[in-house]
């Protein structure tokens, strides 16, 4: 039997992560067949470890960099795409090769597959997100170099929300500055956001195009949307992942006067920066852990500043939620996804208590069951209250399916 997988690529600023699927059999009533998936970290300058997991077997392997740092991603997928090879031969079955990209800014509305023109413009972007978009793009020309002949994609989490309206993604800035920084709310987790869109239609056997649902992606990177007729109208994160809600190291709203606050208190903006991205959030105001399971068991022990934390966070989710419903014409649904919002069920409940003015109300015994092992999606609501509903989000798999879709459309 002959095979064609897709390769998923997701080349982070410290990390390789790659997910590799078998699409043979695939059609719309049978799940994707994840053959094996792994990450690569950078653990210092010198080494990196690589865990791939296949067959329901986990290996780790250290990776010497010879030139630091510097030659992490390549050296990474080298190894990963060696690995891959000895038991996959990838050079004879691998169909397409899927990359997330994390800004396509306002040139890219969708994915598309990748050629020399669409590489340069999605540099242009990369000063959008210095940390995320150069690392993304030596992840595709490391693996065009090792794949030449196989047809490459690129997946914007920014793409979805390019539907948002002008009034809900422009800023109160001078105009001038707008147009000529491309400053304005551009959203991200939009593949997550965008896959909850099409499950939550499905579950509700409705065609997507008339679904309206508040979609609240919630982890260690945390936003919502409102999903307005199957398009995305607007979002809680904005210009950067900076904005919206608290997350785990990244601090979300502040008042931007703080910034030249600090800086008068002789505080640098890059250290500002660096602070208000990976030691602000849950960690900040915990001084514990960026952590959800970690912080929910510090409560339960007593943790003043864990519960401050964990209220914070409710709190911020909760406002932005209720916020996002000016933007609907209806609501057929408010769903929970992501590592937070799928697993915490203290947390679905500490939000959901501050929306019951708009008509949401638990089911305590289905949020605390959660059975989502049994099912693609689950409901949490009480008898009178609006659809609450947990889905599991699977970036990949949109990655795969439009990876798919654009090769036989070429």
């Amino acid at each position: 039997m002959s095979h064609s997988f897709i390769l998923v690529i997701n080349a982070g600023s410290s990390s390789v992560k790659f997910a590799l699927y078998d699409i043979y059999s695939f059609s719309s009533f049978k799940p994707l067949k994840l053959l094996s998936e792994g990450i690569a970290e950078l653990v210092n300058s010198n080494q990196a470890n690589i865990s791939i997991k296949q067959n329901s077997e986990k290996t780790n392997t250290n990776l010497d960099l010879i030139d630091g740092s510097s030659s992490f991603h390549s050296d990474s997928l080298k190894c990963i795409i060696s690995r891959l090879n000895d038991t996959y031969s990838l050079q004879e079955n691998l169909l397409g090769i899927g990359h997330r990209v994390v800004h396509g800014g306002n040139i890219f509305s969708q994915s598309v597959i990748i050629s020399d023109e669409v590489l340069d413009q999605i540099k242009l972007c990369a000063e959008l997100a210095p940390l995320h978009n150069p690392a993304n793009i030596l992840g595709i020309e490391e693996l065009q170099r090792q794949f030449p002949k196989t047809k490459q994609t690129a997946i914007f989490d920014t793409a979805f929300h390019q539907t948002i309206p002008d009034f809900a993604h422009t800023y109160a800035i001078p105009k001038k500055w707008s147009d000529e920084y491309n400053i304005r709310r551009y959203g991200f987790h939009g593949t997550s956001h965008r896959y909850i869109t099409q499950q939550t239609a499905n579950y509700l056997e409705k065609d997507i195009n008339e679904v309206s649902i508040i979609s609240a992606h919630l982890g260690n990177g945390a936003s919502v949307a409102a999903i307005n007729n199957g398009q995305s109208v607007d979002t809680s994160m904005g210009m950067t992942p900076l904005e919206g809600l608290v997350m785990g190291t990244r601090s979300g709203d502040i008042d931007p006067g703080i910034f030249d606050y600090l800086i008068n208190k002789g505080i640098s903006p890059k250290e500002i920066n660096k602070i208000l991205n990976k030691k602000s959030g849950l960690l900040g105001i915990s001084e514990l852990s960026h952590d959800m399971r970690t912080l929910c068991q510090a409560v339960q022990s007593g943790n003043k500043k864990a519960r401050l934390a964990l209220e914070v966070f409710c709190f911020r989710a909760a406002k932005y939620i209720a916020a996002m419903t000016i933007s609907l014409n209806k609501l057929d649904a408010l769903v929970f996804t992501g590592g937070i919002g799928e697993n915490s069920s203290l947390v679905r409940a500490m939000i959901i208590k501050n929306l019951s003015i708009l008509g949401f109300d638990l089911n305590e015994s289905a949020n605390v069951a959660n059975n989502l092992k049994e099912s693609l999606a689950i409901q949490i609501h009480s008898e009178n209250s609006r659809t609450i509903l947990i889905i599991p989000t699977d970036e990949e798999a949109m990655i795969v399916i439009d990876t798919l879709e654009l090769i036989h459309a070429d």
